[in-house]
């Protein structure tokens, strides 16, 4: 079966739930994961996971994101995008250097109170769909990394104003442009989104549907295709002997002089560092990929963090 990660780009119109059951449909696999919701106005860069990598959905969720986005500035929407119900409007008289300075505001990070139309669960419902009851929810408000925001252009005659934003997991970018522009005292909401960038994953490498279907009719397409253990390249490689094929297969610990190869005299105190764990990636002696493993000093084994054979 294949296993692997695709680079999607997510068109408009699809939920990102659509672009899993397009992908099972044209690969004829179940196992298929998304890794981060995009909505369906927004489109852009959705790494879809494969077989044995949907075990890797919660890494690339948790990696650091990408958005250009254009703000609306002068309308507040019960959506917080230019496709709900205009709840307000309001004079714009702004200076770009008046913009400017409240963007770096929010450079850092802020405390972002999630929004209504979102698929966040409440009491085991999601707040979306209080929100479409007429309904609302006291919501928590969670801290959101936000490591830079660029402004690309301004239109002071058409009130849009694009930007940049690098930004940790979690953040919702038509709340962030909400809060930009309450914050500018006369309101916004996002007119178009589009996420360039998740890790490693960029715009320019991202595939559509149409595109995965003729390079699958190629047979082409694992080319494209970023493999399991790629995801992991930055930790070393090492690999075991095949008399201990048994103990890795089975998630077993293994020793140091189980392990083959260069790699066989590893130093491993040179390799230690101030965050703690030691990460490898392991192979058996035939190449193939077992798992993450991580170095237990105090019993100077390598322990299993997550098998994928």
């Amino acid at each position: 079966m294949i296993s692997g990660i695709i680079n999607i780009y997510k068109e408009k119109g699809y939920t990102s739930h659509d672009v899993v059951a397009k992908m099972r449909g044209i690969l004829k696999i179940k196992r298929i994961g998304h890794t981060g919701t995009l909505d369906p106005d927004a489109e852009g860069v959705l790494p879809i996971c494969i077989g044995k990598a949907t075990k890797v959905v919660e890494l690339i969720v948790n990696k650091n994101k990408t958005y250009e986005a254009i703000l609306q500035l002068g309308v507040v929407t019960d959506t917080q995008d230019m496709t709900g119900q205009i709840i307000k409007t309001s004079p714009v008289d702004v200076s770009l250097d008046q913009i400017s300075k409240v963007v770096d505001k929010f450079i850092v990070g802020y405390d972002q109170i999630p929004p209504m139309y979102s698929a966040l669960k409440v009491n085991g419902k999601k707040l979306y769909e209080y929100a479409r009851q007429g309904k609302e929810i006291e919501r928590k408000s969670r801290r959101v990394d936000i490591s830079d925001i660029k402004i690309l252009d301004y239109k002071p005659e058409e009130n849009q104003l694009k930007i940049r934003v690098d930004c940790g997991k979690g953040t919702y970018i038509r709340t962030l442009i909400h809060d930009i522009g309450e914050e500018l005292g006369c309101g916004g909401a996002m007119k178009s989104l589009i996420r360039t960038k998740v890790g490693e994953f960029n715009l320019s490498d991202s595939l559509t549907l149409k595109e995965v279907e003729e390079h699958l009719d190629k047979d082409n397409l694992l080319k494209y295709m970023v493999s399991v253990d790629d995801m992991f390249s930055s930790y070393p490689k090492i690999k075991v002997d095949r008399n201990y094929h048994r103990l890795i297969h089975n998630g077993n610990p293994f020793l140091q002089k189980h392990i083959v190869g260069p790699e066989s005299n590893i130093d491993l105190t040179s390799l230690q560092t101030e965050e703690g764990d030691l990460y490898f990636r392991v192979y058996d002696a035939d190449n193939t990929f077992v798992g993450l493993y991580s170095y237990d000093w105090g019993n100077e084994i390598f322990t299993v963090k997550k098998m994928f054979i």
